[in-house]
């Protein structure tokens, strides 16, 4: 793969490469296409081919709502490990944060706990409440012993917000580099994962959504894996060695493993991290994978799997970070004009595909370029889906026909509402193509732990909830956060061009989310209706359930 390549490629990545890069700014750019990278399409074509082939098995499992929404309940604990994971390491993990290791050592580690430390939350706090109480989305739990049009709406409402903003992102990110490797225009290369994307889904559902992000983890995992191993060995596989020849040879000497810019600003670093935390804990693509398990212990252990293998990846970045200090930093082939220490060829982003190329040649740089592909695939699967259910299950069949809807035409609105998804995502790709959309996943991050996390832990543990305050409480975190991502440099200055931004922070959750809690406690608080006294006592009914799981959902017989 020549340098140019190498440089167009790397610009498509830096899409890909959210949100790990939420704060950097800067217009996509017009970019052309290029010459193919034969590895690279060989590998995405195998994944695809083998993709489809298990959607078309799928397709002759999938004969209820419970089948495409949850896969019948019938999901391993050890499975569901391994798609929630692959849900959640996106090319961002890859990409960006041994990028970001790369440039700024031991911050990109904070930044990488701040991503997992949601885990332990969802382990000990949600888990079991949400496969006990739930059936196919998140607002079954929310919903339980409130006004069920009000309180599902809104939850519908907060949960299209989230998945349209990461939608666009990732397909924005896989037009770029698809229409990069393949030397497609872009358009037609946002209509090839559309396309793919709607294929999964509509006939799949959540069977093959499942498999796809299985499928797609492990590849991450071995990939990964691979070129950390061959890398760390060139160091005889000693840590100290490697950071000791790191400090040597890095910018910030000593420093390296020392906390650095990340934190220089206090209060942003703390509203990502509350972003971060509980965002991850109010994604509804997240939330969703704990109703495909057979009960409440599969969905701890499913919990349990996915933090074990984020933990591990995580860890394995690190190294590469670190071992690309030495292997790619020191290399001048990998800097323009072979000057060291100068500008890498494609932008820091490629750092990881470098490293990749320097221990495994054009064959792992090629397998790692399918990863990225496969990556974006199974997220949009899964977005695909939750916006689906929201759509068919909490709008239509609970909202609009009140519980009466017929099995059968749910399923075929939640298809026709996955296929509507996917033209809406094409056009908004399209729409967006030379925009900077970092600020879409700093919204989606906050719009998830600032509208769907606080609704939904209340409605778990207080008993004095109520609708009106859920509503209030939803919607002012909805607004809210929305508002302080609009106002900020991200949107405020790089977006609409005005001299200085309104909200002085890019992040919003340390804002926004303690809006939500408040007006969830004060309008539940001062709501004395006789609607109101009746959904605190349902509670103890709700509590039952949640510890025991009686009545609970039971996976269906395939």
């Amino acid at each position: 793969m020549n340098a140019k390549l190498l440089s167009r490629l790397g610009t498509g990545l830096l899409v890909l490469s959210l949100p790990a890069l939420a704060l950097a700014k800067g217009d996509m750019g017009q970019m052309e296409k290029q010459p193919l990278n034969f590895h690279a399409i060989g590998m995405f074509f195998v994944f695809v081919l083998l993709t489809l082939g298990i959607t078309y098995w799928a397709a002759s499992r999938t004969k209820s709502t419970a089948d495409f929404y949850t896969a019948g309940g019938g999901i391993t604990g050890f499975q569901n490990g391994l798609a929630i994971a692959g849900d959640y390491m996106s090319a961002a993990t890859l990409l960006g944060l041994t990028a970001m290791m790369y440039m700024q050592g031991v911050d990109a580690y904070i930044y990488m706990i701040a991503f997992f430390v949601g885990w332990p939350i969802i382990l000990f706090l949600m888990a079991e409440r949400l496969r006990n109480l739930g059936k196919f989305t998140f607002a079954d739990i929310t919903a339980y012993r409130l006004n069920q049009g009000k309180v599902r709406t809104m939850a519908a409402v907060s949960s299209l917000t989230v998945v349209c903003f990461y939608l666009v992102a990732q397909m924005v990110g896989a037009g770029q580099l698809i229409k990069l490797l393949f030397g497609l225009d872009y358009t037609v290369a946002l209509f090839v994962v559309g396309a793919l994307m709607m294929i999964y889904v509509t006939f799949g559902g959540m069977v093959a959504t499942t498999w796809v992000q299985i499928i797609k983890a492990c590849m991450l995992l071995i990939g990964g894996t691979t070129v950390g191993l061959l890398a760390f060995s060139q160091f005889g596989f000693s840590f100290d060695e490697l950071t000791n020849r790191a400090m040597e040879v890095h910018r910030l000497g000593v420093n390296l493993l020392a906390p650095g810019s990340l934190l220089a600003d206090p209060v942003t670093a703390i509203s990502l991290g509350l972003g971060l935390m509980f965002g991850t804990a109010g994604l509804p693509h997240i939330l969703m994978r704990f109703f495909t398990v057979t009960d409440a212990k599969e969905a701890r252990k499913s919990v349990l799997y996915a933090s074990g293998i984020v933990a591990y990846f995580f860890n394995v970045i690190a190294i590469m970070g670190l071992c690309a200090i030495l292997i790619v930093g020191t290399s001048p082939e990998f800097f323009e004009g072979g000057q060291i220490g100068g500008k890498v060829i494609g932008g820091g982003n490629m750092i990881a595909m470098h490293l990749a190329q320097a221990v495994g040649g054009n064959l792992l740089l090629g397998f790692l370029s399918a990863v990225a592909f496969a990556t974006i695939l199974a997220v949009v699967a899964g977005l695909a889906l939750a916006g689906a259910s929201a759509i068919s299950h909490d709008i239509y069949s609970r909202v609009i026909m009140k519980g009466k809807a017929n099995e059968a035409t749910e399923l075929r609105v939640s298809k026709f509402a996955t296929i509507g998804l996917g033209i809406v995502a094409i056009l908004l790709g399209i729409a967006f193509e030379n925009m900077n959309i970092a600020f879409m996943v700093a919204l989606a991050f906050g719009v998830a732990a600032s509208a769907n996390f606080p609704v939904l832990i209340l409605s778990m543990y207080w008993q004095g909830l109520t609708t009106r305050g859920a509503l209030w409480g939803g919607y002012s975190g909805l607004i809210s956060a929305v508002l302080f991502v609009v106002l900020s440099k991200s949107v405020w200055v790089d977006v609409l061009h005005f001299e200085s931004a309104i909200f002085p922070y890019t992040q919003p959750a340390l804002f926004s989310m303690p809006i939500a809690f408040f007006m969830t406690w004060l309008f539940s608080t001062l709501d004395r209706s006789q609607a109101a006294k009746d959904e605190k006592e349902a509670f103890e009914d709700q509590y039952v359930r949640a510890q025991t799981g009686v009545g609970a959902a039971t996976a269906s017989a395939h």
